[in-house]
């Protein structure tokens, strides 16, 4: 009796198999770089004219290859005293939100108006930035990381 062939089997694996990485939360909060761009002091008269508008422009860098979907809120303002008693408070003038799409290594400008009603030391770096992948399925967008205080010194001439 003829005994049946034997057939080896192979297996393949490729090489360099895609294995999509989740990307760490600390990763996710340095997807965007946030810089502001602004005069160090601005000289305004305020007897002329009751409100001071500075303008101010923020850029937005992604630092990914990937698309991200960005959200920037103005609303935010510092809660603890002393930060209101050192920077004084001020307003941005115009919409409170953006929502906009960043392709991988792409810069974004935005054009913001500052406004203040008196002199003083103020903090403009209070702009909350949020972003995501686009392809990431989540709820929230991940807080990007806060650059150092932006000061700016008004005076009144």
């Amino acid at each position: 009796q003829e005994l049946p062939e034997t057939v080896l089997l192979k297996f393949f694996r490729p090489e360099n198999t895609p294995v999509p990485a989740r990307p760490t939360p600390e990763q996710l909060s340095n997807l965007i770089k946030t810089s502001l761009h602004y005069p160090e002091s601005f000289n305004h008269s305020f007897h002329q004219k009751s409100l001071c508008l500075v303008p101010v422009t923020l850029l937005l860098s992604n630092c990914s290859q990937a698309i991200v979907d960005v959200m920037i809120d103005l609303r935010h303002k510092p809660t603890s005293s002393e930060a209101l008693e050192i920077h004084g408070s001020f307003t941005w003038l115009g919409q409170t939100q953006y929502k906009l799409q960043l392709k991988g290594q792409e810069v974004y400008s935005l054009q913001l108006k500052a406004c203040f009603v008196h002199t003083g030391v103020y903090n403009l770096g209070t702009p909350r930035v949020f972003a995501k992948l686009v392809d990431q399925v989540t709820l929230f967008e991940t807080s990007q990381q806060n650059s150092m205080p932006a000061l700016i010194i008004i005076n009144n001439i």
